[in-house]
């Protein structure tokens, strides 16, 4: 087992895990670019089959389940901020269809983004963003929770 917790099974070995890595750091700096399956592989160095198996093998998710909780995440940021419209933030996140950003969202937060946008969040102003980040992080509902949060 990796120290890090995120090998799930011994299906991935190391040098697989190394460049998995390297795909999810992409997805963690280029949440808002056009990624896809193949770009990903590309990146990891794999051929887009074995990249999608090895990645929810490793991190018990798939490589687009990964990106949009990323890219919810910044979004739940810029509604919070307020100067953007529920569009602008869509966009901005990498998002190309307003319809399945909202969906996502609702699935993963559990309200729309017009409603997380218009109620007060004025309880975390006081919590240093490191940790706001921990407590806001959207969890999908259902099926693997792989880092253990509830």
């Amino acid at each position: 087992m990796v120290a890090s917790g995120l090998w799930h099974c011994g299906c991935v070995n190391l040098d697989d895990l190394v460049r998995l890595r390297r795909a999810r750091d992409l997805m963690d700096r280029e949440y808002a670019q056009p990624l896809d399956v193949p770009a990903l592989a590309r990146a990891a160095l794999m051929s887009p089959g074995h990249f999608s198996r090895s990645f929810r093998a490793a991190f018990g998710e798939t490589p687009y389940s990964y990106l949009m909780t990323r890219r919810i995440e910044r979004a739940k940021a810029l509604l919070r901020r307020g100067d953007l419209t529920v569009t602008e933030v869509c966009f901005e996140v990498g998002c190309t269809s307003l319809g399945s950003f909202s969906s996502r969202f609702t699935e993963l937060v559990g309200e729309s983004p017009s409603a997380y946008r218009a109620r007060s969040h004025d309880d975390g102003a006081a919590i240093p963003a490191c940790i706001a980040k921990i407590h806001t992080r959207p969890v999908r509902s259902g099926g693997a929770n792989p880092a253990g949060r509830s």
